[in-house]
């Protein structure tokens, strides 16, 4: 078994106190840099709603009785003259959106009546005398006829079927002319097929008095 001196002892309790000091102060080294380095601000971030509610402002007490929610419910409201000018405003505003859509705005139209294909389909249809058209006066005719003369019911229903199958045909043919008539303006286009056949199936079915946007050419106008 050896046997260390004295000597060697302390040196290598030397060593090891040296090691053990250099670890030490890596160790705290590192430690205060890491706590120094995740130090922040000091106070928690608060939250978008207090934030906002700061920059508000006070906020009002509720009212104690009924009587003082009503003067301020009043207050709130302002004088009857500023709500009737407020709703006759809202009221302009309103009729200026309406006309500015019947009269074929972009801006202001609906959806599946926005962009010029549909804008050209529109013209199509209106610019044709549609068979199509007569579909909501017949229905009128046969529902007054029903009351009127009983007995000629089935004739009239009979009939009614007829131009019901007229009109699958001709909304058949329409269909085909709006999408040849589309393709060779707008090639680029992707709004074609069964869904551009039915929005012109659908504009050729009302009362042209009744179409919104109103028809911007005339029943034999060239398109």
């Amino acid at each position: 078994m050896k046997l260390f001196r004295r000597g060697e002892s302390s040196s290598t309790d030397a060593t090891a106190d040296t090691t053990a000091d250099a670890n030490g102060s890596e160790t705290s080294g590192t430690t205060r840099s890491s706590t120094t380095a995740t130090l922040g601000k000091g106070r928690p971030t608060p939250k978008r709603r207090d934030a906002q509610g700061k920059r508000r402002g006070p906020v009002a007490p509720a009212p104690l009785t009924s009587k003082e929610a009503r003067a301020r419910r009043k207050a709130t409201r302002g004088t009857r003259e500023d709500r009737k000018s407020a709703s006759a405003e809202r009221r302009l505003a309103a009729q200026d959106r309406r006309n500015r859509m019947l009269a074929g705005e972009d801006k202001f139209l609906l959806p599946r009546d926005k962009g010029p294909v549909r804008a050209h389909v529109r013209d199509v249809v209106d610019g044709r005398r549609n068979l199509v058209g007569l579909f909501m006066p017949m229905a009128v005719v046969l529902l007054l006829s029903m009351f009127a003369a009983p007995r000629l019911q089935s004739i009239l229903t009979l009939g009614m079927l007829v131009m019901m199958l007229f009109m699958m045909i001709e909304g058949f043919v329409l269909g085909r002319i709006v999408n040849n008539r589309v393709r060779e303006r707008f090639p680029d286009t992707a709004d074609t097929g069964f869904k551009l056949g039915w929005y012109a199936f659908v504009r050729a079915s009302q009362i042209r008095k009744m179409r919104a946007p109103k028809p911007r050419v005339s029943p034999g106008d060239a398109v």
